[in-house]
């Protein structure tokens, strides 16, 4: 069976990205092999799970011995599809939109900023990271420039994110990130992950105020 023809689960598709970080922490320590045990420590998934996560991938290291850290790097790059650059489209040039386009850590990661895209008219031609802001009509243009599908990024507020999901579909992106706190309906087939800072923030503050709760408990 091959990778593509291999289903694996969500929840490891999840933690893919995680081991990779690890792994490639570990490879610049020059360390040429893992222990399930140490990639759990490191990104904080019990062992169990890191050698059942890695099954999947048809790697089952060696006892004894543990992981190759390259095949693995490799292997988990190959099921993620970073054996290439992908390009993505940022729609959205607010601070978050250029803060997502001057951030190093997509090349580093196998992506690439291709477009900056706006519909605000005294931001268009405004050059952001090296390239020029282009109009949100040019959307389908930008799309047919390149050979790999492109990535769409939302980074507008809320209420222009709808619009802006129904332009990026229309041009042809399959699959979008969105940062904006709105939640999009998009047709089958269309990929969406949503990154809502606010909601992450809410739930530190749940566990903030236990910790304290706790503390203020063993304290009395």
């Amino acid at each position: 069976m091959t990778a593509s023809e291999r289903r694996i689960p969500e929840a490891t598709v999840g933690r893919l990205p995680l081991y990779l970080r690890a792994l490639a922490d570990i490879a610049e320590a020059g360390a040429p092999t893992v222990s399930s045990d140490s990639l759990a420590e490191a990104t904080g998934v019990n062992s169990a799970k890191v050698r059942k996560d890695l099954s999947h991938l048809g790697s089952y290291g060696t006892r004894g011995v543990g992981y190759d850290v390259a095949y693995l790097v490799h292997q988990i790059r190959r099921e993620l599809g970073l054996t290439q650059h992908w390009p993505i489209v940022i729609v959205g040039i607010g601070n978050l939109g250029q803060a997502l386009a001057n951030y190093r850590g997509f090349s580093e990661r196998g992506f690439r900023a291709a477009a900056l895209v706006d519909d605000d008219p005294t931001k268009i031609g405004r050059r952001v990271a090296g390239m020029a802001i282009r109009p949100l009509a040019e959307l389908p243009g930008i799309v047919r420039e390149h050979d790999a599908p492109l990535i769409g990024v939302i980074a507008t507020p809320a209420a222009a994110a709808q619009s802006v999901a129904d332009a990026l579909v229309e041009a042809g992106v399959r699959s979008i990130l969105n940062f904006a706190p709105a939640t999009l309906v998009v047709p089958e087939g269309v990929s969406v992950r949503k990154v809502d800072l606010a909601v992450e923030l809410q739930i530190l503050t749940y566990h903030e105020q236990r910790k304290t709760a706790l503390e203020e408990m063993t304290s009395a």
